[in-house]
């Protein structure tokens, strides 16, 4: 990935953040939705539940698989 695409994902989002819901973990990896889930499911990102309605992902594992991809 390049510099300028990673500079601009972290303006869109806030570098700060440490997880990701699965909405805006498909928009920051252009992928869909189903393809997140699909990723959760084969291991490929591993889901945390943090309420009974609420998953979200780790920032720093969305970016290892940017990088090993």
């Amino acid at each position: 990935m390049s510099e300028a695409i990673k500079i601009d994902l972290e303006r869109k989002y806030d570098a700060r953040k440490k997880y990701l819901r699965a909405k805006e973990t498909a928009e920051y990896l252009s992928i869909g939705l189903s393809t997140v889930w699909h990723y959760a499911k084969i291991g490929k990102l591993t889901p945390k539940k943090i309420s009974s309605r609420v998953t979200v992902f780790s920032v720093d594992e969305i970016n290892n698989l940017l990088e090993v991809a």
